[in-house]
């Protein structure tokens, strides 16, 4: 979901900026500014004398301004911390049973898990992706299967051993997973 928010957002938002500063760079080479735009010619202010104290005497007009702005710079940040947060799991928390635990690459967990997957019968593609917190992991997993597979069977099989296997071998309580099963497309054999 935020994914798709973001694309959409972005494209919005590079869209006006695109018509915006193409239009500021015509107008500023000299091409004719068009009867609605906010500039007669490339030598006028962005805001006139008139302009800014058009409102100086309404006590309203200023705070409203700030708060405006001070809610844009707010939704700016919070959309700047979604989009660089990290979505992958560095590390996961291994239970060793000396209460102090170690460290486990995500990587490195996630690419065994992809193996074990691809492993299973009638998988011809795995990719899995750890989310969530380090000691409290979660699994997305995506599989290509065979057209002749069983969706449920496929998904019995990785949940009783390769996602158990992750789980057991990390000493985790649980690994929720969300999985994502594709069939391949059959393509029928060509007679020569």
């Amino acid at each position: 979901m935020l994914r798709t928010v973001n694309r959409v957002l972005l494209a919005v938002v590079g869209l006006v900026l695109l018509v915006l500063g193409g239009a500021v760079l015509a107008v500023g080479l000299g091409a004719p500014a068009p009867s609605w735009w906010i500039h007669g010619s490339r030598h006028d202010v962005l805001l006139s004398d008139a302009e800014r104290t058009r409102w100086r005497d309404a006590g309203w007009w200023w705070p409203v301004v700030l708060a405006a702005l001070a809610v844009l710079v707010l939704l700016a940040l919070w959309w700047l911390t979604a989009v660089l947060r990290r979505r992958r799991l560095a590390e996961v928390l291994v239970e060793t049973g000396d209460g102090e635990g170690a460290l486990l690459r995500g990587r490195a967990m996630e690419d065994v898990l992809a193996a074990e997957a691809t492993d299973l019968d009638g998988v011809t593609r795995a990719h899995a992706h750890l989310t969530g917190r380090r000691s409290t992991p979660a699994a997305r997993v995506s599989l290509l299967l065979e057209p002749h597979v069983n969706p449920g069977t496929a998904l019995t099989d990785l949940t009783t051993q390769a996602l158990a296997h992750a789980r057991d071998s990390a000493g985790l309580k649980s690994l929720p997973a969300e999985v994502r099963l594709r069939a391949a497309r059959h393509r029928p054999e060509r007679v020569s």
